[in-house]
């Protein structure tokens, strides 16, 4: 049965589709995946797979990552029924806004995943999020978890929005944080993961986020 994963951020420029981008490569790894891109006409998550197929890293004959896009809530809805009988692993990326496409993707999801740049403005902002997650968990059971990207772990910053997050949001926050790392826009632009780039930082960093989304899927 597929695992769905959503990601979720009313904030443009938190790190969406540099999370969902990663997931899916690296989750086409170990079984057939979708990702699905809900933030159109921006399409970032459309486009990181148009130059992974140029890289070769994609398509033909390799069907363990296929990328489509959905326009609405509505398509959304369908494709991803569609592919859950056929994939082992769909990833949502959806808009940077609260519309019917992220209720849509909260009850879909398996997992939500909220990335939230290492900023106090972003945590003001996700807030907005938290009443469409309750409503959502009026009609079924949501588990919806905050990751930081852009993070600075050993900072006193790192930590003091660490409890204003626990504090003004509630959300879990998964263990492993996306740190500030020049690897990330560069695996964007290029249709790769950051695993496939020497960053070894990098490189373990996604491996452990993904080993932590498995444990959580279980």
């Amino acid at each position: 049965m597929s695992k769905i994963i959503g990601v979720i951020q009313v904030k443009g420029g938190a790190g969406r589709s540099t999370l969902a981008t990663n997931l899916a490569g690296e989750l086409s790894k170990i079984g057939r995946t979708v990702l699905i891109d809900g933030d159109m006409p921006q399409g970032t998550s459309a486009s990181w797979y148009a130059m992974r197929q140029q890289a070769g890293k994609a398509g033909g004959t390799d069907t363990n990552l296929v990328a489509d896009t959905a326009a609405d809530h509505r398509e959304l809805i369908r494709k991803a029924e569609q592919y859950a009988k056929t994939a082992d692993y769909i990833v949502l990326d959806g808009p940077p806004r609260i519309a019917e496409m992220t209720r849509a993707i909260l009850m879909l999801a398996d997992l939500c995943m909220v990335p939230v740049g290492a900023s106090v403005a972003e945590i003001w902002a996700t807030a907005d999020l938290l009443n469409i997650i309750e409503q959502a968990k009026k009609v079924r059971e949501i588990d919806a978890r905050m990751i930081w990207t852009r993070h600075r772990s050993f900072t006193n910053l790192a930590k003091e929005l660490t409890e204003q997050a626990q504090q003004e949001l509630g959300l879990p926050i998964l263990k492993t944080p996306l740190a500030l790392r020049v690897a990330y826009p560069e695996a964007l632009g290029a249709g790769l993961t950051v695993a496939e780039l020497p960053d070894q930082n990098a490189r373990m960093e996604l491996r452990f986020l993904i080993a932590e989304i498995k444990r959580i899927l279980r």
